[in-house]
């Protein structure tokens, strides 16, 4: 996946899933990914469960993590 192409696939639309970022527009949540690979399932799993999601679209999600939990954490 080119470099910043993620940003295309994931969507926020304040009236779809309470906001929440999803894959281009559908009804499948970045959480509902990210929860699919934190449970053990592999990429191909993910797809053959959810048959709507493309690789691209669980590499975006990671990427769309990433991007936005890279920030300095202060200590208290």
């Amino acid at each position: 996946m080119e470099a910043g192409a993620w940003k295309s696939r994931i969507t926020i639309n304040p009236q779809q899933c309470g906001g929440r970022p999803c894959i281009r527009g559908m009804r499948i949540r970045v959480t509902d990914i990210i929860d699919l690979l934190a449970a053990g399932l592999t990429h191909e799993q993910i797809i053959e469960e959810l048959p709507d999601i493309e690789e691209e679209d669980i590499l975006a999600a990671l990427k769309y993590v990433s991007f936005r939990f890279d920030h300095p954490v202060l200590a208290a």
